[in-house]
């Protein structure tokens, strides 16, 4: 459970895929900055290649036997869950979608992920090949991650119903509060991320990873929850 050496790298059959795209696939193997990793059907990390460790660090230990959705961004593992799932079922056998993991020092990188079932005979799903390619101009990114929780119980409920479009009144009729203490929440929230009004303030929780990405109606990350 170490570094994926070339000779891991599936056939054509294995992948059940055409040959175009099987092509395609070993292409990327061998671009700068790509990390190839290989999970089993329960989304575990079983072997990745040395630029994948390099980006936790060498981590070996600590990131093989890992769930691979521990190693992305608390906003996009919902997501992310639900397109491995259509892998792991038999539904589809490729999927690609823009994700965000976080490194082991907790900074933030985007990634172009490319995720590929691997099969035993017609049906059985033996493992899934993901790819990682760096997006371009991909620094770190100013978000939060796991190590800090940022909102009370009550600002995350006001901060999920000012993304999904709701007033002081409406708000304040959901959680309890008086119009006043609507607003008192609101102007900390404002103040808290540094931004000057509510559309402002809902664009930065999403820029820095704070709403999940794909959830409707908006949810607040747990995670990030006191």
């Amino acid at each position: 459970m170490s570094a994926l050496a070339d000779s891991a790298r599936p056939t054509p059959h294995e992948l059940g895929c055409e040959q175009a795209e099987y092509a395609d696939l070993l292409r990327q193997f061998d671009q700068p900055g790509v990390c190839v990793v290989c999970l089993d059907p329960s989304l575990t990390v079983q072997q990745a290649n040395r630029e994948f460790f390099r980006q936790f660090d060498d981590a070996t230990a600590d990131v093989c036997g890992r769930g691979f959705c521990d190693l992305v961004h608390p906003s996009v593992r919902q997501t992310l869950r639900r397109q491995f799932t259509g892998l792991v079922d038999g539904s589809r056998h490729r999927f690609a979608a823009q994700t965000v993991l976080v490194g082991s020092q907790g900074s933030a990188f985007t990634s172009v992920l490319t995720g590929v079932a691997v099969r035993e005979g017609r049906s059985h799903v033996a493992s899934i090949l993901v790819l990682l390619r760096p997006t371009a101009g991909g620094g770190e990114l100013n978000m939060v991650t796991e190590r800090k929780k940022l909102l009370t119980e009550i600002e995350a409920r006001i901060l999920e119903g000012i993304a999904a479009g709701l007033s002081t009144i409406p708000l304040a009729a959901r959680l309890y509060l008086s119009r006043q203490g609507v607003e008192y929440h609101v102007t900390r929230l404002l103040r808290k991320l540094r931004v000057p009004n509510r559309a402002a303030l809902v664009s930065r929780a999403y820029s820095m990873g704070v709403l999940n990405v794909g959830s409707w109606p908006p949810k607040v990350v747990e995670d990030f929850v006191k």
